[in-house]
């Protein structure tokens, strides 16, 4: 079980690696979910199915907060918000994208080796939270708060 946890948290990165790619976006739509779930189904899934759906979920989040004030678009460049694409504003984001992705490779551990000895129900929970937290991100600031 560990082991498939392991694989599928490898591909997760290596997605994360690919969604930040380009140079003048904050972040692309391989960022995001693509599904948001109810009670009934999380209750139907394991553990190990659960701390994926976990770990995607705090990949979100980590990936999309810090741009929130800029824009909560995916593909949104640097120009479309009117932001100069300089040599410096692409190394800052380029450095951005490269901590983003050291920072979520240290969470994916930490999740990893310790939400699997939380209650089922705390992790279905903290999903369901996680994604109402997505949901108002996405939303944005002219949505309804």
């Amino acid at each position: 079980m560990k082991s498939i946890i392991l694989l599928s948290l490898t591909v997760l990165i290596t997605n994360l690696s690919l969604a930040q790619s380009k140079k003048n976006v904050f972040f692309d739509q391989k960022s995001q979910i693509s599904k948001f779930h109810t009670i009934d189904e999380l209750e139907g899934l394991k553990k190990g199915e659960l701390v994926n759906l976990y770990t995607e979920r705090v990949n979100e989040i980590i990936t999309i907060l810090p741009y929130i004030a800029l824009s909560n678009e995916a593909d949104v460049s640097l120009s479309d918000i009117g932001i100069k694409e300089s040599s410096d504003n692409l190394k800052v984001l380029s450095k951005h994208h490269q901590g983003t992705v050291s920072a979520f490779t240290n969470t994916k551990n930490m999740i990893t080796e310790f939400v699997p000895y939380a209650d089922t129900e705390k992790i279905i929970w903290s999903i369901l939270y996680f994604e109402e937290v997505i949901k108002k991100i996405r939303i944005g600031v002219n949505g309804n708060f």
